[in-house]
């Protein structure tokens, strides 16, 4: 296993679970150090992904699982739900299009109202119409990662730690894993699973006998978020339409009951994740178009995240691309890539089909 964000300790627990001895390879210090540690902690309920795509399959399955696993774990999280809105006809449409989508995919918990409606609700907002989503939560995605790192361990797997992966050989029936880093070490394993995030394409491409061609593009997508000063506006999620590349600049709150604001889209050709402060501009005027008392001077700067994307500017956004031996025929290999959102809400969905895809 390679990779200790969310979805890698997912599916590195579930063929514990399984019986399967089981090492998970993390080229840093600790769990969720890459992509799994800079996202909005929101659990999806799935009305946006196309019928029958990976994303909605497992973003509507995984969000059950999760609240259920959350539940049994004691990780801290809330259903606190969230309003879609809508500020012209163009977007009505785009809501309207996504509640549809919802039912088609077996979401529970929607409803569409009327911006009086949705206003009732929360009445800092300002709005011609709204998709509620009942099933939208948060969580503390660390405690997540912390529960799900205890279930593998107590089944026996390990996790190895400044244990940077660098290629992939074929080894008789099996893998030989090369791993760099301080200590470099081989290893001999039955099966490889690379969960690596944005390191994916790069292992993918490090492995012996894999297809150069099969390998996906890797476009960088970056999300500011901006902390917002003062009391809560509200209870719930705030979304807007979504946009080219990403969901719009919401409203998303801690459990805490912090609130703030992102991610927007910045495309990028290299990891940076600075928040540069001029952003703000883009973000008061995207705020404001459904809660026009957005002070001035309330946005701060507060962190960055990186979608590991499959597709640019305006392309059709990609599915997960989970590619096992039943697409790429070679034994034992698992390759992730595009695992962006809704990849938390969907870890332990993933985790159970890339465990059956390493079945005999």
């Amino acid at each position: 296993m390679i990779g200790a964000g969310v979805v890698g300790l997912a599916v590195a627990r579930a063929l514990a679970l399984c019986g399967h001895s089981v090492i998970v390879a993390e080229s840093t210090g600790g769990i969720g150090n890459g992509v799994s540690s800079r996202n909005s902690e929101v659990i999806h309920a799935g009305m946006y992904y196309p019928s029958g795509s990976l994303r909605a399959r497992h973003c509507v399955e995984g969000r059950r699982r999760l609240y259920a696993f959350c539940e049994s774990h004691g990780v801290p999280h809330a259903k606190c739900g969230k309003l879609i809105v809508a500020t012209n006809d163009l977007e009505q449409a785009k809501i309207e299009g996504i509640y549809e989508q919802g039912l088609a995919n077996g979401v529970e918990g929607l409803s569409f109202l009327t911006g009086e409606e949705a206003r009732r609700l929360e009445p800092n907002l300002s709005c011609t119409g709204a998709v509620l989503s009942g099933e939208t939560g948060i969580i503390d995605s660390h405690a997540l990662m912390l529960a799900l790192q205890g279930d593998l361990e107590d089944a026996g797997g390990v996790i190895a730690f400044h244990a940077p992966v660098e290629r992939i050989m074929r080894s008789g029936a099996g893998w030989n894993v090369q791993v760099g880093g301080a200590e470099a070490t081989e290893m001999t394993v039955d099966a490889v699973v690379n969960a690596a995030g944005l390191g994916s394409q790069a292992l993918a491409r490090a492995t012996e006998g894999y297809p150069a061609e099969r390998v996906p593009p890797l476009v960088l997508a970056k999300g500011n978020y901006f902390g917002c000063l003062g009391r809560p506006a509200f209870s719930r999620l705030i979304y807007p339409a979504p946009v080219d590349g990403g969901l719009g600049t919401h409203v998303t709150l801690d459990l805490a009951g912090r609130m703030r604001f992102g991610p927007d889209v910045e495309w990028i050709d290299r990891e940076v994740y600075e928040v540069d402060p001029q952003r703000a501009e883009s973000f008061y005027a995207s705020i404001r178009r459904y809660w026009p008392g957005l002070p001035d001077g309330a946005l701060v700067p507060d962190y960055a995240g990186i979608r590991p994307k499959l597709t640019g500017p305006g392309e059709k956004a990609a599915d997960f691309m989970i590619d096992g031996p039943a697409e790429h025929g070679l034994s034992g290999l698992v390759h992730l890539f595009g695992i962006e959102s809704p990849g938390l809400t969907s870890c332990l969905s993933l985790a159970e089909d890339v465990a059956g895809r390493l079945s005999p």
